[in-house]
């Protein structure tokens, strides 16, 4: 009788997620010069930070039977009809973007465009994105996406405060605006010292009108659905000299008279209802636009027009890229806060339905809204907060409120209770003049005869005042009026995946960011509709699987970490570091030290460390670093005794950003607790302690992880992201809390509130992480951990002979030391001997097909190679392999055979075009340029555009769908050249 084979899915996944099989991890082994991996951490990983025990998680599952646990779970979800509104709305994602951008790894996998030869498909989408911005707003100039419109709101609370000419420290808000919203203001104003005025009522309003204040903000259309002409209050904040911010809704802007038109400074909100489900919260593109003036300190990512070496069109990202890194803690925000694929969604979305297609969508829901507003007014209920509309009602109903919520509940809808007396109900392009009717019914009560809806919309005023009625146009540009077929808009979405480098076809070696596998069965379930279609603000017990999904992994990440308490409201890691510092200025200020303003960061810091301290209002005191990239403890020390009683806080990446396990970390710590300080360990290179050292363990106090690098989020090309923060048992009442989601503070008078417009930040995004942890389970996270590490040690022993390793020792037993997740490649002799520079070699690596390691970070002049755990041993050769022959190609420059100044690093990267040239007057022939490998011949990316002109950009800044020739006739202004050469806001 045959034996039927045992079917096991243990190690499945682990297997599968990690690149390296038992045959080549000997082979690395081999190279690297020890004799197990075991080994090779012992001699990397300092004993001193090791973990006692190892983490306790549920055992690795196989694909299919986490996928089944987890759609049990997302089964605990109700999904109902949502007329609920407060800015999170139903819509239809066109199955052509869901298909091929959403559920596309080419797009999901790709990194920031920071390499922005790699990046135009990308840059493209975003142009649109801000062009659409730019057209619906009637404003000048709009960036590439925020994290959400209620952060995009405190960011715009901070931009006018640093742009305008009124030294006020008011800051006013119309009460009217959403809840969330303000909610995340008030937590940002606090550390700032803003003082924040909410008008909750027409007398409050004029008040506040009548004061001083160097900015308001007003929602428009209101929460309440209010539609209100506010040029008037325009007009009295610009008599001081103050800003007037508007939050604004881009569907309703295809019909209301656009905020530039009628005077505002600054216009942010949300694109969530271009195309993006409501996922509990996230993720989805904000948008902040703003005047000319502010551009310069306008925050976030900027998409600008350029051109290249060749003088065709060419995309970068202007003026902010230099903002974290070279201002440090002069920065005026932080920019790693975008949401970029949620935003190219939203163009694409834009791009699929056309200016007219959009206003269809509109004007149906604002017809459908008015039809509901008489209906109701018929039935007896003509008592509304106000007379105008967009899409949203607010209905008083004295001492029913509650009543018709519930009703709305048992027929399988949400409605929102506001002012415990009024019931607002908010249309969407998803809802039907059934569901108005089913609204008439939830609304008036059974046995109640309902109205022919026919006879009302023949009736039926329209809400929308004649003089706020839209009567310019927008989206003029052609990309906005041709890709309105399905065919279209397929190969236009193909066309610009095409220019763009990903994780599908490459490894992308960046150090620090971690790009590893993404797996398909991790985004499989983050489409589902139990996860997907669900309003943040819904009742609790129809969100009960997202509260189980956000317990087991705030309990998986707690065991990772070794802290007591993790949030993950943070929607970006830079939300993280934000809330952390928050919460330990809150628990200063619990204890009666509320002047513990000095934060303590090592030169080698990623640049959003200093950025955030400042959004918390800490003073940043610099660190200095020994010769092995270790933070200098005797100057710590002193810094820590000069800074005694104002000691806050120092932060600390590790492994360090130089790539290095700094053995001296928990005397580090004790150092600054000893002098009242407490230990913010930046989470960013987690990858190289899962499973093998916790920073709650060895000294931290507070970390942000990065779920979009150790833990599977794709980069998504800049974002989504999630960053949660995790503390010790003393910090966890400081976590962020959240009123409006009923997520309590934890400490009345010092917690921290929402800093987040969802009490769940990206929740949608969440069951990504949960599928890999509970795919890899304990002994797969620690494996990938060990797999990373021998990684980076492989490329720096394959390479230590071509290009010297930076802050290799200390490691004993290795030759030639060794060196945690990452390395560094010191290229500044090669550029001394013969003109070739990190950016040239970063740049040729383009014609190898790869995207280059990080550029001149943390070390100017360097590259940083962080390889991950997910890349099989074949791609790290392939890695190898081109930077070697890089190495041999400057070694003929180096002799004399080809000129320092006209040779294939200097002229790369080659664009097809370029190469079929007529005119070739190169040493190097046109096969070395392109095919400098033979394996090119069979996978060759070829790039779109040459070398880019960054310095062109910023002389000529067009960040909007233009001609680049209208540009260059434009541009190049000479107050603009003075202003970027001397890298300052103007």
């Amino acid at each position: 009788m045959p034996t039927v084979p045992a079917l096991t899915t243990d190690g499945e996944f682990v297997a599968r997620h990690i690149g390296p099989d038992a045959r080549d991890e000997a082979a690395m082994l081999a190279t690297i010069g020890v004799a197990s991996r075991q080994a090779l951490i012992d001699a990397v990983v300092p004993p001193s930070i090791r973990r006692p025990a190892p983490m306790v998680l549920p055992p690795a599952l196989g694909e299919a039977e986490a996928l089944a646990e987890l759609r049990a779970i997302a089964g605990k979800n109700r999904v109902l009809k949502s007329f609920i509104g407060q800015g999170y709305h139903g819509t239809r994602t066109p199955g052509v973007i869901l298909r091929n951008v959403l559920e596309n790894p080419a797009w999901y996998t790709a990194y920031t465009p920071y390499q922005a030869e790699i990046s135009q498909g990308r840059l493209e989408a975003l142009l649109n994105f801000q062009t659409m911005v730019c057209d619906l707003t009637a404003m000048p100039i709009a960036n590439a996406s925020l994290l959400d419109e209620a952060t995009a709101a405190a960011e715009a609370m901070t931009l006018a405060r640093r742009s305008v000419k009124s030294r006020s420290n008011v800051f006013v808000v119309a009460g009217d605006a959403h809840p969330q919203t303000i909610e995340v203001i008030r937590t940002r104003a606090k550390p700032l010292g803003i003082e924040l005025v909410v008008a909750d009522s027409a007398e409050a309003w004029e008040q506040a009108m009548a004061g001083d204040c160097f900015a308001a903000l007003i929602q428009y259309p209101a929460s309440s659905g209010w539609v209100h002409d506010w040029a008037p209050d325009v007009q009295r904040l610009h008599a001081q000299q103050a800003a007037c911010i508007v939050a604004a809704d881009l569907l309703a802007l295809t019909m209301l008279k656009p905020p530039g038109e009628w005077g505002a400074d600054i216009v942010v909100g949300s694109t969530q209802r271009f195309g993006m489900p409501m996922c509990n919260g996230g993720p989805h593109a904000a948008y902040i636009a703003c005047r000319d003036a502010f551009k310069r300190s306008l925050p976030g990512r900027l998409v600008g027009v350029s051109v290249d070496a060749h003088g065709q069109p060419a995309l970068r990202l202007a003026l902010q890229t230099r903002e974290q890194h070279i201002r440090r803690e002069k920065a005026t925000s932080n920019i790693c806060t975008a949401q970029v694929l949620p935003a190219v969604v939203a163009s694409l979305y834009a791009v699929y339905h056309g200016p007219e297609g959009l206003k269809r969508i509109a004007e149906r829901v604002a017809a459908l809204t008015a039809i509901l507003a008489e209906g109701l007014r018929r039935l007896g209920f003509r008592s509304r907060h106000h007379d105008t509309a967009f899409d949203t009602i607010s209905l008083h109903v004295a001492g029913q409120a509650q009543a018709i919520a519930a009703r709305a509940v048992a027929q399988g809808a949400n409605l929102r209770v506001a002012w415990q007396d009024y019931v607002c109900i908010s249309l969407d392009e998803t809802h039907t003049p059934a569901d108005v009717e089913g609204l008439w019914r939830i609304v008036a009560g059974d046995g109640v005869a309902l109205p022919s809806f026919e006879a009302v919309a023949a009736a039926a005023p329209p809400l929308i005042p004649p003089g706020l009625r839209r009567t310019s146009g927008f989206l003029g540009h052609p990309v906005f009026n041709t890709h309105h077929s399905e065919t279209e808009m397929l190969r236009y979405i193909r066309s610009l995946s095409d220019k763009d480098l990903a994780l599908d076809r490459t490894m992308i070696p960046l150090g620090s960011c971690t790009m590893k596998l993404n797996a398909t069965s991790e985004m499989i379930p983050i489409t589902w509709p139990a996860f997907a279609d669900i309003h943040p603000f819904a009742p609790a017990d129809q969100r009960e699987g997202y509260a189980l999904l956000d317990a087991q992994l705030r309990d998986w990440l707690c065991q990772a970490t070794g802290y007591a308490g993790i949030s993950l409201q943070p929607n970006a890691g830079s939300q993280g570091e934000y809330a952390g510092l928050l919460a330990i200025q809150a628990w200063h200020a619990s204890r009666g030290e509320a002047h513990r303003d000095i934060c303590l960061i090592p030169a080698s810091a990623h640049g959003t460390n200093p950025a955030s301290a400042q959004m918390v209002g800490l003073e940043v005191v610099v660190t200095a670093c020994d010769a092995q990239g270790n933070v200098d403890l005797a100057d710590l020390k002193a810094k820590c005794e000069q800074h005694r009683d104002r000691l806050s806080c120092v932060m600390i990446t590790y492994p360090s950003t130089h790539g290095v396990f700094e053995a001296e970390v928990r005397a580090l710590c004790a150092l600054v607790h000893a002098h009242g300080g407490r230990v913010y360990v930046d989470g960013a290179n987690l990858n190289a302690l899962v499973g093998i050292a916790a920073p709650g363990e060895f000294g931290g106090d507070v970390s942000h992880l990065n779920l979009h690098k150790t833990f599977c989020i794709p980069h998504g090309g800049g974002g989504p992201g999630v960053g949660p923060v995790a503390v010790v048992a003393d910090l966890v009442p400081f976590l962020p809390g959240h009123e409006t989601g009923g997520v309590p503070t934890g400490h009345a008078e010092h917690g921290v509130g929402a800093v987040s417009a969802a009490p769940l930040g990206n929740a949608g995004v969440l069951p990504i992480s949960w599928m890999y942890c509970r795919m890899m389970g304990a002994d797969g996270l620690r494996q990938a951990t060990e797999v990373a590490i021998l990684s980076a040690n492989y490329i720096a022993a394959r390479l230590r002979a071509h290009y010297p390793v930076l802050y290799s020792g200390g490691a004993d037993g290795l030759a030639g030391g060794g060196v945690a997740h990452e390395c560094i490649l010191d290229l500044r002799p090669l550029k001394d001997a013969t003109g070739i520079t990190a950016e040239d070699v970063a740049k040729r690596l383009i014609d190898y097909g790869f995207h280059a390691p990080t550029l001149s970070f943390p070390v100017p002049g360097t590259l940083m190679v962080e390889p991950t755990e997910s890349e099989p041993k074949a791609e790290l050769d392939r890695f190898c392999e081109a930077m070697i022959a890089i190495r041999a190609e400057i070694a003929r420059v180096e002799r004399g055979d080809w000129p320092r100044e006209a040779n294939p690093l200097k002229q790369a990267p080659h664009t097809a075009e370029a190469l079929l040239a007529a005119d070739w007057p190169h040493a190097h022939s046109r096969e070395q340029a392109a095919f400098p490998l033979p394996a090119l011949k069979g996978r060759k990316y070829w790039p779109p555009v040459g070398r880019i002109d960054n310095a062109w950009g910023d002389r000529n800044l067009f960040c909007s769908c233009v001609p680049v020739a209208e540009a260059a006739a434009s541009g190049d202004d000479e107050s603009e050249r003075a202003a970027v050469a001397a890298g300052v806001d103007e």
